[in-house]
Parts: structure tokens; C-alpha cells; sequence
């Protein structure tokens, strides 16, 4: 794909933050249409259910994991050159991170991505959370909370300034990560098959996994087309929400692939909602829930940013592409929201609609 004419046109920073414009339109379109959010999914499990929430999200996951190691193969993109594997990993970061951001979706009902799909139908709930998560998520990166970050990822981190590829630690072949992902995604399918996931649903929730592997390839083609050095990256919302945060405070702001991501979702999001006449003001239930919501909101700002990412850039983004301390903070997002609801919640409260 040659994109050295648009590079010349717009510019290396605007191309970046016009190709995260676009892979965060595609998320927000497909996660607002097939409402996908791991804090639903991790609820539903926690109350002994394997049903649509659950479906949904594994779907996602397996879709996007086919999604970029397919992408791979065909020489679209190396997962080599992706900065979360470029990069020493955290293994403390990861697990002490994944917990507290796995409590604060539950708290606040709804990780980052999906706060972001909300506040774009109308939820004032998700504006307030959200804009908070982004606050706490600067403040941890450059801000008082990042000695205390810096603290506890630096317990205990991958060796040789790397991440670990978790299939070139199990010594497996390249088209491996593909394979698998096409086995749990035909398991995702009987999954929504035997819950009856409707198709309209399943096809936006692989739209999902599709705008990861998107991100991917677009940084991948720009790093390999550019003369100043560009991050591989792809879809997450930690480091992305407080550049863009920073963007609108800052004078003379830099365009990125991050700062055109978040405004693509929320764009994506938007019409989708318009469209099928969804878009509705909401408020807090109350000022209990309000309490919650803020704290939730800061877990999960600290936890994602010194987790490395949260349920989708740790879970979904660096999932698909094999990134070691990505499948520990996913693991532990998991067991941080299910404790968090067994704790919050009476015993034999019905999964979340």
C-alpha cells in the first residue's frame, strides 16, 4: 500500500492522526452496535453465566487475534515492530494494574473503551468517569501518581529490554497465532450459535477484532513510509485518552495516531447511535453510584496506565499479538472485575441485561 503521496499531501503527524480517525471510527461503530464490553462480560461470568456478554467479548478477542496474525502472514505487519513489544514489559505492572483496572470497570460499570462509546450516545455518567479516567491516566504517566507507577512496574519486568512473544517463547511456527486464532473463533461461533448471538450482532463484534488489526497495519505502513520515527501501534485508550486530554490543554499540540483515535470512536459511536435512534441524555442513579463511578474511574486511570493498557489495548490489541504481559493483565482484569462484583453485589444477582 503505498501512502507516500497522502504522507506528502497532509504530513506525517496528520496522516497518523487521520489514520486513527479512521480506526477508531470503525470501533466505535462496531462496539456501539454489538454493545461489547468486558465488564459485562466479566460480570455475567462471575454469577455463573456463560452467556451473550461473554460471547460477544470471546468473539471480539478471537476475531482480532485472526484478524492480525492474518494480517501478519500476508506481510501487512510485523508484530516485532509494535512498541508494546519493542519495549520491556512489566510482569508487577501487569498484575497489579490488571486488578486494580478489573475493580474500577466494575465500579465505574464500564472499562475506558466502553465509557467512550457511552458518552458518545448521551451517557453523562460515561462524560464524568471518562474525562476522570483521563485525568488520572496523565497524572500516573507524567504526573504526582507516576513515581508511584514507575515504583511498581519496576518490581519485576521482562529481561533484555523487550517484551516476551509468547509464541516465540513456546517455540511455535509463525502461522501458529493464526491457526489458533481461527479455532477459537469457530469455538466463539458455536458459542453464539448455542446462545443466539443474531448474526447483525456477531459480524459488528469481529468488526472490532477488524478495527485492531486496522490500527495495526496503518501505523505498520506509515512507520515504514515516514522519516521520523512512528510508533506501531493500534487500538487502546489509557496513553491515547490523556494525550488527547493534553492535546486541547497544550499549546501547539502534535498531531498523532492517539489523538485522532479517541475522537474517532466517539464519532463512530455517534452516528451509530443517531442512526438507530439510541442517543439518549443519562444521568447518575444516585449519589452512591456517582461515588463509585469517580473512584472506579481513578482505578482505572493508575491501574491501565501501569498495566501497560487496558481491557482493549492490554486485552484485545496486545492479546492478538502475543505480547506476554498483555495476556497476564488481561488474566488478571478478569479476576479483578469478577472479585469486584462478588463484593459489591448481593449473592444471586441476575447477569447484567
Amino acid at each position: 500500500m503505498d501512502i507516500i503521496p497522502l504522507i506528502d499531501r497532509l504530513g506525517e503527524g496528520p496522516t497518523a492522526a487521520l489514520f486513527g480517525l479512521l480506526t477508531g471510527a470503525v470501533f466505535g461503530i462496531a462496539a456501539q452496535r454489538s454493545s461489547f464490553c468486558l465488564r459485562a462480560a466479566a460480570v455475567e461470568f462471575a454469577r455463573g453465566s456463560l452467556g451473550p456478554k461473554v460471547t460477544v467479548w470471546f468473539l471480539t478477542f478471537a476475531t482480532a487475534m485472526a484478524w492480525v496474525q492474518g494480517a501478519q502472514l500476508a506481510g501487512l505487519f510485523r508484530a516485532e515492530d509494535a512498541r508494546m513489544m519493542a519495549v520491556a514489559g512489566s510482569w508487577s505492572g501487569a498484575a497489579i494494574g490488571g486488578l486494580m483496572f478489573g475493580a474500577g470497570m466494575v465500579m465505574s460499570r464500564g472499562c475506558s473503551g466502553r465509557l467512550l462509546v457511552l458518552a458518545a450516545t448521551g451517557n453523562l455518567r460515561s462524560v464524568v468517569s471518562g474525562l476522570i479516567f483521563a485525568v488520572a491516566a496523565q497524572m500516573s504517566l507524567h504526573g504526582w501518581l507516576s513515581p508511584v507507577r514507575e515504583y511498581l512496574a519496576g518490581l519485576a519486568v521482562t529481561p533484555g529490554g523487550r517484551n516476551v512473544d509468547l509464541l516465540a517463547l513456546l517455540g511455535l511456527p509463525g502461522g501458529a497465532g493464526f491457526a489458533l486464532g481461527l479455532i477459537l473463533s469457530a469455538f466463539a461461533l458455536a458459542l453464539s450459535w448455542r446462545n443466539k448471538v443474531g448474526v447483525r450482532q456477531m459480524f459488528f463484534a469481529s468488526g472490532v477484532g477488524f478495527s485492531v488489526a486496522l490500527g495495526w497495519v496503518l501505523t505498520w505502513t506509515l512507520a515504514q513510509s515516514s522519516f521520523e520515527p512512528m510508533a506501531v501501534t493500534s487500538a487502546t485508550f489509557t496513553g491515547p485518552s490523556a494525550n488527547t486530554l493534553m492535546f486541547f490543554l497544550m499549546p501547539a499540540p502534535v498531531l498523532e495516531f492517539d489523538v485522532g483515535l479517541v475522537p474517532g470512536v466517539f464519532l463512530g459511536a455517534f452516528l451509530s447511535a443517531a442512526l438507530k435512534g439510541e442517543l439518549r441524555l443519562q444521568g447518575f442513579d444516585g449519589a452512591g453510584t456517582m461515588r463509585r463511578s469517580m473512584a472506579g474511574a481513578v482505578l482505572m486511570g493508575f491501574g491501565g496506565m501501569l498495566a501497560g493498557g487496558c481491557t482493549i489495548g492490554a486485552g484485545v490489541t496486545g492479546g492478538s499479538i502475543f505480547v506476554a504481559t498483555a495476556w497476564l493483565a488481561l488474566l488478571c482484569m478478569w479476576i479483578g472485575g469478577m472479585a469486584t462484583d462478588r463484593l459489591l453485589e448481593p449473592r444471586g444477582a441476575a447477569a447484567p441485561a
